[in-house]
């Protein structure tokens, strides 16, 4: 046996217990029904697009965009009927984060609930992990 050769050996689990995984991003009904409506006036439009760009004083922002279709390496959310798509650069960074929509008296936005946030910036528009 040549000593570059490295053995390996799979073995069936029996009794196994399946963990759930945790979803890459949840989404608030607020934020599903906004998303709904958003979408209803776009019906070539199948779901929305969340990437992470280099913005603000020093970290990254979140951007949101309608998207026709699946990327092939964005991660899939779907949830109460409405499809999240999440770019491969922005799959880690919102790894356990809950999406809302909120509205006041003087403004409306998706707001992006992160535990992995350790800052944000001065400006408002960027984060650091």
């Amino acid at each position: 046996m040549s000593a570059s050769l490295v053995r390996a050996t799979v073995r069936a689990v029996s009794k196994r217990k399946l963990q759930p995984t945790r979803a890459a991003l949840t989404l608030t009904p607020s934020a599903v029904n906004k998303i709904k409506q958003l979408l209803k006036d776009k019906p070539e439009h199948v779901g929305v697009k969340v990437g992470v760009r280099t913005r603000g004083c020093n970290g990254l922002s979140y951007t949101l965009e309608y998207t026709k279709t699946r990327g092939d390496s964005d991660e899939e959310v779907v949830q109460d009927g409405v499809r999240v798509f999440i770019e491969k650069k922005a799959q880690l960074t919102l790894l356990g984060t809950e999406m809302d929509y909120v509205e006041d008296k003087l403004s409306s936005e998706f707001v992006f609930n992160n535990p992995n946030i350790k800052g944000t910036c001065g400006c408002g528009e960027s984060f650091n992990i």
